[in-house]
C-alpha cells in the first residue's frame, strides 16, 4: 500500500495534528511491546549461555545487568500504558521520550557486547551471534516500524556494528562476503521497515480520522437528541397551548351562544331573528375551528395511539347515529346505516373520528336526499362507506382534498354553513387512515354526490361477547314544559345562559356551580327527582363532573331504578371522555354548543316525540 499524502486526501490530513498522529503511533506500539520485551529476554538468556565459559564472567554479568535494567525500564512503560490506555495525547508524548532514551540505550549496550564479544569462542558462537543480532533487528523491524527514525538508530547501531566487525575479521574465512551479505540484509531491513511505516501509518491515520468523526458525530447525536427533546417539549408544550386555549375559548362562545338564542325567544324582529342566527352559525363555526387544529396538533406530536381490537360496527352505527340524527333531521335529511351485523378489527376511537369528520362533511355538503353509511365486504376485508348526495367534488378539486386548509372551490354559490372551517377535516381523515394504515379512497360526481371508502380488516367476537345496542330515533322535542333540569356549571356567564335558555324552552332550571352545592340540594329534596342533569366537566377543588352525576344519582338511586339522564358539556377534547361516558351512562358535548345541538340531545335523552 503506498503512502497517502495529504494531497491525495485532502480531508483526511488536513484535519490531523502532528502531535495526535504520533501520540496514536505510540500507543500502537506501547500495546505490542510485552512480546517484544519477551522475546529480547530470551535471546539474551541464549547469548549469555553460549558466551560464560569464553569470556570474563564479571563483563559479561555487568553487560546483561545493563540490557536488563534497560528491559525493565521498558516493561514499566507497558505496564503504566496498561493501566491508563485512555491517557491524554500529552501524556503519551511524554512517555514517548523516555521509553526512546532507554531504546537507544539497550541498542548501544547490545552493539557494545558485538564489539567486546566478537571473536571469543568458535564458529558455534559466531553464528549464534550473527543469528541472535540479525533476529533481534527483524523483531525491532516489526515494534519500531511506527518510529522509523528510532528503527533506524537501532539497526544501524547493532547491526552495522556486526558488519564491521565482520568484515575487520581477517582470521576467518568469507568474514568479507558474510559482511556483504549482512550489508544487503542491512538495506532490507531498512526497506522493510519504510513500507510498514507507510502502510500504518495510513492505517493510524485513518483510524484517527474515524475517531474524529466517531467524536463528531457522538457530539451531533447527543446535539441532536437535545433538540429532539425540545422539540417534543415544543410540541407537548404547543398541544397543551391549544388545550388551553381551547378551552378557555369555548366558556365565553359558549355563553354567547346559550345567550343568542335566549335573546331570538323573546324577540320577534325579523332582523333580529337573521342577526341571531348568524351569531350561532359563528359559534358552531368556531366549534369546529377549536376542534380541527386540536386534532391536527395532537396528531403531529404523535399523541394518537394505534390499539387494534374487535370492534361490532352496530356499536360504531350507533354512536354515529346518536350524534348526526338530530342534525339530519333538523336539515330534512335521511341518515341511513346499513351492515351493522359486521365485526371490525381496528382502533375503535380512530375510525370513529374518521367517520365523524366524513359523516360530518356529507351532511354539511347535503341539501337534499341524504347520507347512508354502509359497511360490507371486499376481499376478505371491510369496506366502510359514506355516500351523500350532496354538491359534489369537481375531479380537479379531488386530486387536493385531503391537503391542509384546502378548501374545494364550488361552480356555485355555497350557503353560509358550507363555507366554515379551515379546511383540515379531510386532512385529519388523512393522517387517521395512514396511522390506521387503511387505505382511503374518494369519488364524485359535481351536484350527484360523493363516496369516501375505508377499506379495514375484519374482526371476530366471541359468542358470548356479541351484544345488541338498539337506539331509537329520537325526533326533536319543541317543548320541556314541566322537566326539572338541574345545572351544575362553575363559569356564571354559562350557568346563567343555560338557565335562560332552557327557561325560554318552558324548562325548570337549578344551576349549581360545585358538588357539594348540587349534592346538599339533593339530599334536602329527595322527592323532586330532576328528569336531566347537565353538568360541566371541570369543577372547582379538582371535583368533575363525574362526581356531579354520582352525588346526585345516589340520593335518587331507589326511586325508579333506573339512572338520571346526564349530558357532560365541557371545554376539553384531550380528556378521553368516551370511557367515562360508557362507565357512567351519560353522553358529551363539546362547548361551544349550538343551542340547536343542545335541544337535539336534551330530546333524545328525554325520549320526547
Amino acid at each position: 500500500m503506498s503512502e497517502l499524502s495529504s494531497r491525495q486526501l485532502p480531508g483526511l490530513w488536513a484535519p490531523l495534528a502532528d502531535s495526535a498522529l504520533v501520540a496514536e503511533r505510540y500507543r500502537s506500539l506501547f500495546s505490542q511491546m510485552l512480546p517484544s520485551l519477551m522475546g529480547n529476554t530470551l535471546g539474551l538468556l541464549i547469548f549469555v549461555l553460549v558466551y560464560w565459559p569464553h569470556v570474563s564472567h564479571p563483563v559479561i554479568g555487568v553487560w546483561s545487568g545493563w540490557i536488563l535494567l534497560l528491559t525493565f525500564g521498558r516493561l514499566q512503560h507497558y505496564l503504566r500504558f496498561a493501566r491508563q490506555p485512555e491517557a491524554s495525547d500529552a501524556l503519551i508524548l511524554d512517555w514517548s521520550r523516555s521509553w526512546r532514551m532507554l531504546l537507544h540505550g539497550q541498542a548501544l549496550a547490545w552493539a557494545l557486547g558485538i564489539w567486546m564479544f566478537y571473536g571469543a569462542g568458535g564458529h558455534f558462537q559466531l553464528i549464534t551471534m550473527v543469528v541472535l543480532t540479525y533476529c533481534y533487528c527483524l523483531a525491532a523491524i516489526h515494534l519500531l516500524t511506527l518510529v522509523p527514525r528510532d528503527l533506524g538508530v537501532f539497526l544501524s547501531l547493532v547491526l552495522l556494528s556486526l558488519v564491521i566487525n565482520m568484515a575487520m575479521d581477517d582470521g576467518r574465512a568469507y568474514s568479507l562476503e558474510l559482511a556483504g551479505v549482512l550489508c544487503v540484509l542491512y538495506v532490507i531491513a531498512l526497506v522493510m521497515g519504510r513500507t510498514y511505516h507507510h502502510t500504518l501509518r495510513n492505517a493510524i491515520a485513518l483510524k484517527v480520522h474515524a475517531d474524529r468523526l466517531a467524536e463528531q458525530l457522538r457530539v451531533e447525536k447527543a446535539q441532536a437528541d437535545e433538540n429532539r427533546r425540545a422539540a417534543e417539549a415544543a410540541s407537548r408544550a404547543k398541544t397543551q397551548f391549544f388545550a388551553a386555549a381551547s378551552h378557555d375559548l369555548r366558556q365565553p362562545l359558549h355563553a354567547l351562544g346559550l345567550f343568542a338564542e335566549a335573546l331570538r325567544q323573546r324577540t320577534h324582529d325579523p332582523e333580529a331573528a337573521k342577526l341571531i342566527n348568524s351569531i350561532n352559525e359563528s359559534v358552531d363555526a368556531l366549534e369546529g375551528l377549536f376542534g380541527e387544529l386540536l386534532d391536527i396538533t395532537r396528531i403531529d406530536t404523535g399523541a394518537v395511539d394505534v390499539n387494534p381490537k374487535a370492534v361490532p360496527v352496530r356499536e360504531l352505527f350507533a354512536r354515529l347515529r346518536l350524534q348526526f340524527e338530530p342534525v339530519a333531521f333538523e336539515k330534512g335529511l335521511m341518515l341511513s346505516f346499513h351492515g351493522e351485523q359486521h365485526v371490525l378489527h381496528t382502533d375503535p376511537t380512530i375510525v370513529e373520528r374518521i367517520l365523524r369528520n366524513l359523516v360530518s362533511n356529507a351532511l354539511r355538503y347535503t341539501e337534499d336526499g341524504g347520507v347512508l353509511v354502509s359497511c360490507r365486504r371486499r376481499q376478505g376485508q371491510l369496506l366502510l362507506q359514506v355516500w351523500d348526495s350532496g354538491i359534489g367534488i369537481s375531479p380537479p378539486a379531488l386530486t387536493r382534498i385531503f391537503d391542509e386548509f384546502y378548501q374545494v372551490q364550488s361552480q356555485r354559490p355555497l350557503e353560509p354553513h358550507h363555507r366554515k372551517g379551515l379546511g383540515l377535516g379531510l386532512s385529519i381523515v388523512k393522517r387517521l387512515a395512514e396511522l390506521l394504515q387503511a387505505p382511503l379512497t374518494v369519488r364524485s360526481r359535481v351536484g350527484h354526490g360523493t363516496v369516501f371508502g375505508l377499506t379495514v380488516p375484519a374482526g371476530r367476537l366471541e359468542p358470548q361477547a356479541m351484544g345488541s345496542l338498539e337506539l331509537g330515533r329520537a325526533p326533536l322535542g319543541l317543548t320541556l314544559d314541566g322537566r326539572l333540569i338541574v345545572i351544575v356549571e362553575d363559569e356564571p356567564a354559562v350557568s346563567e345562559g343555560l338557565v335562560v335558555l332552557l327557561q325560554a324552552w318552558g324548562a325548570e332550571a337549578l344551576a349549581f356551580d360545585s358538588v357539594p352545592s348540587v349534592r346538599a340540594w339533593a339530599q334536602a329534596n329527595p322527592g323532586q327527582r330532576p328528569d336531566l342533569l347537565l353538568v360541566d366537566y371541570r369543577l372547582p377543588e379538582g371535583a368533575t363532573g363525574i362526581d356531579a352525576l354520582l352525588a346526585v344519582r345516589a340520593v335518587y338511586a331507589g326511586i325508579d331504578g333506573t339512572p338520571i339522564p346526564a349530558i357532560m358539556v365541557t371545554g376539553s377534547t384531550m380528556t378521553g371522555h368516551e370511557l367515562d361516558a360508557q362507565a357512567h351512562d351519560f353522553h358529551v358535548l363539546i362547548k361551544p354548543v349550538v343551542p340547536n345541538k343542545l335541544r337535539a340531545m336534551i330530546a333524545f335523552k328525554l325520549g320526547m316525540r
